[in-house]
């Protein structure tokens, strides 16, 4: 549900429509749900109406919110997949999302933003550098502070986590390439 103001600076219900997942037969069993966004940093009264967020994560003074439900086990693509048109179709529906992809390690990637995480159901394991690993289960709760990161769910369930991105600028790069 998205609010916003009427004329008069009442507060109104002005959309109640559901959300289509975005899925993609190379993450087979999983779902990207982007709920809200805008590029820029909002002013009230507002009527509440979708602002421009053509790439799936936020600019400095953006903001995404989103819900994904992340399958269990290895994520691996039907064998007769054409990967680069699924590649191309992913970029349609999540502009820029596979650029924060580093190629060679599935689902390890960096982006500039802060993200405020919440594990709504089921069990997830965060990884981030050097092996680090931490079980995250249902309630649990992530500030993703621009870090190198992966989500695998090592359990039996799909697991769905809620977040907010908010844009960020990056000045300097503290990550060491292996």
């Amino acid at each position: 549900m998205v609010t916003g103001h009427d004329a008069a600076g009442r507060a109104r219900v002005v959309d109640d429509r559901a959300v289509e997942p975005i899925t993609s037969e190379l993450m087979p069993g999983c779902a990207a749900y982007r709920l809200w966004g805008r590029d820029e940093r909002p002013t009230f009264p507002d009527d509440g109406s979708p602002r421009s967020a053509e790439a799936y994560y936020p600019p400095p003074d953006g903001s995404r919110f989103m819900v994904n439900t992340i399958a269990p086990g290895e994520l691996v693509p039907s064998p007769g997949l054409d990967q680069a048109a699924a590649l191309n179709e992913l970029e349609k529906l999540m502009p820029g999302a596979m650029a924060a992809m580093e190629p060679g390690s599935a689902g390890r990637h960096t982006t500039d933003s802060i993200d405020y995480v919440l594990v709504v159901s089921g069990e997830i394991t965060l990884e981030l550098d050097d092996g680090e690993q931490r079980l995250l289960r249902e309630g649990d709760v992530v500030v993703q502070n621009g870090t190198r990161h992966a989500w695998r769910n090592h359990g039996t369930e799909p697991c769905m986590i809620a977040g907010v991105a908010i844009g960020a600028d990056r000045i300097l790069s503290a990550r060491v390439q292996d």
